[in-house]
């Protein structure tokens, strides 16, 4: 990390972050609607979060993560999901999917991805997951372009 001083794009366009703050609001109401485990949904934050990089949007969520109840071991173990017994199908699904949106410039969402979600969630879900990671991946460059600081 630098020490070069940056804006930061959520205080300096207000109404674009509380756009950004509304959306996620929906979004968590739609995955709520959709049948999504709140714990599954902390998960998919957390999982963009890493794949991105994003020091500030991990603490936040993994704090979220255990307050809601989750397990320190799914976690833990989170870059590794596909290794681990800790997760459902419904996890395995909408973690997969996940992935393929936040690292969409490796391909795009594939027809694999997309198949293998669309064999576990339901149309809702799938729509519900996909706006999920499109929110946090959103959030995530907000955060690490602005240099959200993150200290004890």
């Amino acid at each position: 990390m630098t020490n070069t001083q940056r804006v930061n794009i959520g205080k300096q366009h207000p109404a674009a972050y509380k756009a950004l703050l509304a959306l996620a609001t929906e979004v968590e109401n739609n995955a709520a609607a959709a049948g999504l485990d709140p714990l599954l949904v902390e998960l998919l934050r957390i999982r963009a979060s890493q794949i991105n990089g994003c020091a500030f949007c991990l603490r936040m969520h993994t704090r979220d993560a255990l307050k809601k109840g989750e397990n320190p071991d799914r976690i833990a173990v989170l870059p590794a999901w596909e290794e681990a017994g800790y997760f459902s199908e419904t996890d395995r699904a909408a973690l997969r999917l996940t992935e393929a949106v936040t690292r969409v410039s490796d391909g795009h969402v594939s027809d694999e991805d997309y198949n293998a979600a669309a064999a576990a969630l339901t149309p809702e879900q799938i729509s519900a997951v996909t706006w999920l990671a499109t929110v946090m991946n959103a959030f995530n460059r907000v955060a690490i372009t602005s240099r959200y600081r993150v200290a004890d």
